[in-house]
């Protein structure tokens, strides 16, 4: 069966889009592209196209809760096939702005960008 549409984007709603997709390019790579103020979009070489929307008030998920403002998505990268690689990677992520969620969950280690992103 054909389909309807066209898969396009995921859409990121965050309170600085051109910082989000800042972080996101400096993680994933590529180069944010600003249509305005509003709206930046980056496409992750080998990934998914990424916008990152403004949206006034953005009240970030707060991780693991799904009782009061629970996450709304995350997004999956592989950052290796050992610890020594994922620890790696974890330190560069920290180094630009990500907090971690859970210290002891070393298996996914769970992260959080500066909009509050997990």
């Amino acid at each position: 069966m054909a389909s309807v549409a066209h898969f396009r984007n995921v859409v990121l709603d965050c309170p600085d889009p051109h910082a989000l997709a800042a972080f996101y390019a400096a993680v994933g790579g590529g180069t944010p592209v600003a249509e305005d103020d509003t709206w930046v979009v980056l496409q992750v070489p080998g990934g998914p196209r990424l916008a990152f929307q403004r949206a006034e008030g953005h009240t970030p998920p707060e991780w693991p809760r799904a009782d009061h403002n629970g996450q709304q998505l995350h997004l999956d990268f592989d950052a290796g096939s050992t610890w020594a690689e994922m620890d790696t990677a974890h330190e560069r992520v920290l180094a630009l702005g990500a907090r971690p969620l859970d210290e002891e969950d070393r298996s996914s280690a769970p992260q959080a960008t500066r909009a509050g992103r997990v």
